[in-house]
């Protein structure tokens, strides 16, 4: 039997951390909002409404840029210590793509890289079983 593809995913609304899981690597990707403190200055100067369409497509794009890697995995982890996580978990149980992945959420605090990569480590050898 195949072992299942996991992969951990710590984010907040700017910045999210791949981590994928196998037991020989844990490799790491970066994705980054591209709604930048600057945008929303500019174009809050101009009008709150149009910073609020700009900020929505742009968020967008960032939890599609994360779902596209998403696509490629059997088993997800979502954790972080904001609501972005549960933006994005709502934004995929709502698609019938990623129906047949397993996704789970975890609220964390805030974590430094090495952190998050035992608590992805530790998070999926909880169902690994010594044989």
């Amino acid at each position: 039997m195949k072992s299942p593809k996991k992969l951990g995913i710590w984010m907040d609304h700017s910045n999210a951390l791949l981590f994928n899981f196998d037991s020989v690597a844990n490799n790491k990707k970066v994705i980054a909002s591209d709604f930048s403190l600057k945008d929303k200055h500019e174009t809050l100067q101009r009008s709150e409404s149009e910073m609020h369409n700009k900020q929505n497509h742009k968020t967008t794009s960032y939890y599609n840029k994360i779902a596209n890697e998403i696509k490629k995995f059997d088993e997800v982890l979502l954790f972080g210590p904001t609501d972005a996580k549960l933006e994005l978990f709502h934004i995929l149980k709502d698609d019938h793509k990623f129906s047949k992945i397993k996704i789970e959420c975890k609220t964390t605090d805030k974590m430094s890289e090495k952190e998050q990569s035992k608590f992805v480590q530790n998070y999926f050898r909880r169902f690994e079983f010594a044989m």
